[in-house]
């Protein structure tokens, strides 16, 4: 199975409204970089047991280890969890810049260092979850189709009802 089929089997298990969600914010995101590459992790280690939820990645970065080791991963995550949803800003220098940025706006999320957290789509500011998906693949993007970020005005990722 191919990461687009793993992705689509991935979505298609998740329950309503969720999964409506889901959907949404992979459209919009694959339509806002459409040459970035697509992930599908399915929250498995080597020997198989689950150590993560699973997550659908867009764009590339290099990790680069305390140990001098590196390996390539996604810029942006996006995964369903036990309440909701999930996006992962990866790659990030300042781990306090998606809260003291996006956090006192975006509505009723939960910001980490790398994570915005939400019950549902309809409880966020979409435009401050957008600004941060922009923000995460264009910095230090190396996974990005011919460019460091989209050229011109980028399009609405989320667009209002």
């Amino acid at each position: 199975m191919d990461v687009t089929e793993q992705v689509e089997a991935y979505l298609a298990r998740q329950p309503e409204p969720k999964q409506a969600d889901l959907r949404r914010l992979h459209a919009h995101i694959l339509a806002e970089f459409p040459g970035c590459r697509l992930w599908f992790t399915d929250g498995k280690d080597a020997d198989g047991k689950v150590v993560a939820n699973p997550n659908i990645g867009y764009g590339a970065y290099t990790i680069t280890y305390a140990d001098g080791s590196s390996r390539e991963f996604y810029r942006i995550g996006l995964s369903a969890n036990t309440t909701g949803i999930s996006v992962y800003v990866l790659g990030l220098d300042d781990k306090t810049y998606l809260a003291r940025t996006y956090g006192g706006s975006i509505g009723k999320a939960s910001v980490t260092g790398y994570c915005i957290k939400f019950r549902h789509l309809a409880v966020i500011n979409v435009d401050v979850l957008q600004a941060a998906i922009q923000y995460g693949m264009s910095v230090h993007q190396v996974g990005w189709a011919g460019a460091d970020a989209p050229a011109g005005q980028p399009a609405r990722l989320l667009p209002s009802p």
